[in-house]
């Protein structure tokens, strides 16, 4: 059957949309607050950068501690009895062979977020010399650089992740419940809870995935508009990000109406293709000792420091560097979690939460090392040893930090056109995959949702996207993160509270056989 005529034949058998209260809710938000930042853009961004001041001066604390506390947890649940769950029944195999599950948790670690600050947030630290008092741009500014960077995309973002991913599987894979974030809580309000708690959860969740996904496509474009300027003098501008954001989202619908859902595999892949391409590049071109020293360093650095970076407050200086980088990621990772949880989720159903715990605190950290590494760590290697001025360049502009490391190299328009591509395609891929989970979230069918309804949320998620960089760029990005990151991190604690209360009542084989074990042991001793 032709795509044409599969496309035909779904229309016919498509029932009607039930859209409920969770759906026109969150719609009704979302399209409210996106026409908002378009009439009184002003106004909006100076709103944004208010609610910005006050979440990240009064909440720091609250954000460094929890993050903290949820690395700690996976970690414990690891290595303890409870690891031996599996996300699904006692018998249940996982539903992918281990290489290609690592394959999907590698691809899931590169996003349009770490193609965005691989150069430009190692560059700014290495200016900025946050600790060092000051402007400083020498070996150990850049030593510092490194080993943050790597504590920002390394195991306390994935253990966020790692804890929406654990709720949502283990009741929707383990438990047989839908996958919604509501139903997580069932351990904790009872299995009839109140229906508007239910919804209200959903459509916080719905809505804090959106806006930590719009972040992240504005980022995307925002870097996107950078690089065809800087390659191709293209005007850079508010015109030519909306041009982007709107080919992007319509790219991601007819590819989603035609049905080309091979098309969207494809797109993966060759995403995971164009990062590595560049990676390689990057390390076969560049000062290739330099990099891999730089990464064994910034590593150590990162294992030596990381209780202190995580809990690294600055209450005597009065600062803004934490509320600047670690809050605003802790609060962004924390508001898309819920798509990136429920999609590490699905790929891990069958394994055991040892196996689930392992694999998102080592393979995507590890991609994201090599990442920084080998683009931040040439960038800084330029600068120290070759005298450019990449780091003047990235403080003006962020979003030209990585095609100006280009511009140190050689077929840079050819680096350029990938690094463009590639940015484009994670959105589309992102797009797609952010869609499907909250059409399920707002339709109750987290497994089988509607391409109707991928195709409405494609929409609301452009909007927003355009509606935040006409009313600040950046800045509104940032702030729509916290606000949405701050009231989903209370629900990510009573899901790790359910998700606790629940397998601690659990009998499964894997716990009956340590007990036995352990009352033989106990038996042995009495005689």
């Amino acid at each position: 059957m032709t795509n044409k005529n599969a496309t035909e034949s779904r229309q016919k058998k498509a029932p009607k949309l039930n859209l409920g209260i969770v759906f026109w809710t969150s719609a009704i938000i979302i399209v409210g607050a996106s026409l908002i930042a378009m009439i009184i853009p002003k106004q909006f961004q100076a709103a944004s950068e208010a609610v910005y001041a006050v979440i990240s001066q009064n909440f720091t604390w609250f954000f460094l501690l929890l993050v903290f506390g949820f690395g700690v947890l996976l970690i414990f649940l690891a290595l303890s009895p409870y690891g031996r769950i599996k996300l699904g029944d006692d018998d249940s195999e996982p539903e992918f062979a281990f290489w290609p599950w690592i394959g999907m948790l590698f691809s899931s670690g590169l996003g349009v977020g770490l193609v965005f600050f691989g150069v430009a947030e190692p560059m700014q630290h290495f200016v900025e010399a946050p600790f060092l008092g000051g402007p400083v741009q020498d070996a150990e500014a850049a030593r510092i650089a490194m080993g943050y960077t790597y504590f920002h995309w390394g195991i306390s973002q994935w253990s966020i992740f790692g804890v929406a991913g654990l709720a949502i599987g283990y009741f929707q894979y383990r438990k047989n419940r839908d996958g919604l974030v509501s139903t997580s809580l069932e351990p904790l309000f009872g299995f009839n809870y109140n229906q508007k708690s239910r919804n209200a959860i959903d459509i916080l969740a719905i809505i804090a995935t959106i806006t930590g996904m719009a972040t992240s496509v504005g980022l995307g474009i925002l870097q996107m508009d950078g690089g065809l300027n800087h390659a191709f003098g293209l005007p850079q501008g508010p015109v030519t990000q909306i041009v982007l954001t709107v080919a992007m989202i319509t790219i991601f619908i007819l590819s989603t109406v035609t049905g080309l859902e091979k098309g969207m595999k494809f797109f993966s892949t060759l995403n995971m293709v164009l990062a590595l391409f560049l990676t390689v590049f990057m390390i076969f071109f560049g000062p290739f000792s330099f990099i891999m020293e730089s990464i064994v360093l910034g590593i150590g650095d990162y294992i030596s420091n990381y209780v202190s970076y995580s809990l690294r407050a600055e209450p005597y200086n009065n600062r803004d560097w934490t509320r600047e980088w670690t809050v605003f990621y802790w609060a962004w990772v924390i508001a898309w979690s819920p798509f990136i949880g429920s999609f590490v989720a699905r790929v891990s159903r069958g394994r055991t939460i040892r196996e689930y715990v392992a694999g998102i605190l080592i393979v995507p950290p590890i991609l994201s090392f090599l990442w920084v590494g080998a683009l931040g760590g040439t960038a800084i290697y330029s600068d120290l040893f070759k005298n450019t001025d990449i780091a003047s360049i990235v403080q003006e502009d962020e979003t030209r930090a990585l095609f100006e490391l280009f511009n140190t190299m050689p077929f840079t328009t050819l680096t350029s056109i990938v690094a463009i591509l590639l940015i484009f395609l994670f959105l589309v891929t992102s797009a797609d995959s952010a869609t499907f989970i909250v059409s399920g979230m707002s339709l109750g069918d987290t497994e089988n949702p509607p391409l109707r309804m991928k195709v409405l949320w494609g929409v609301l998620l452009g909007v927003l996207t355009i509606a935040l960089i006409i009313a600040g760029g950046l800045t509104s990005l940032q702030a729509a993160s916290l606000l949405a990151g701050l009231p989903f991190a209370i629900v990510l604690i009573l899901m790790i509270f359910s998700v606790l209360r629940s397998i601690r009542r659990e009998p499964n084989k894997a716990l009956a056989r340590r007990r036995h074990s352990d009352n033989a042991k106990e038996e042995h001793k009495q005689y």
